[in-house]
């Protein structure tokens, strides 16, 4: 997996929406909840396929230069968003009813950080690359599914950015 995360402070209706990697590291057992996701492939993703156990990696997106800065692992499968039933909160929905909620999270421990950080820029290039000429990464859902919060990683990509975080 692939999971996108705004590590800049970021004012969303008066709160701070920001949430990096060292904010994961910070929290109790380096363990978090998922929230404010409002994409329904992504919740679907989430309730649908993410298992405890997962791995994934940590995106850093809206920021300076984005990408992979880290493993996380799920460590609590999908269950309903506290947040959208909370009218102060940024990820408020009006239509979402507690008995059948709309938006689901999961928990995510942090695993390790990344020996170097992998920008959007080489994986963009990379996967350019492998588009034209084969490659692992020619199918990767950051590119072809880019506006997902929370996004499939296939085995064969998932190794070859371990091992191009290694180089």
């Amino acid at each position: 997996w692939l999971m996108k995360s705004e590590p800049d402070t970021r004012m969303e209706n008066g709160v701070d929406v920001k949430f990096g990697f060292d904010d994961l590291k910070a929290c109790p057992d380096k363990t978090s909840y998922w929230d404010g996701v409002r994409n329904y492939q992504a919740r679907n993703f989430m309730r649908d396929q993410m298992k405890v156990g997962d791995k994934v990696f940590f995106y850093h997106s809206n920021t300076k230069v984005p990408g992979i800065v880290g493993v996380c692992s799920i460590s609590r499968e999908a269950y309903p968003d506290h947040t959208q039933f909370d009218k102060k909160s940024s990820y408020y929905d009006a239509k979402s009813d507690e008995k059948s909620p709309r938006w689901l999270m999961v928990d995510v421990k942090y695993e390790y950080d990344l020996k170097r950080y992998i920008s959007l820029h080489e994986l963009k290039e990379i996967h350019q690359d492998h588009k034209a000429n084969g490659g692992p990464l020619q199918n990767i859902a950051l590119f072809t599914k880019a506006r997902l919060s929370v996004q499939p990683v296939s085995e064969e990509e998932w190794d070859f950015i371990i091992k191009l975080s290694e180089k």
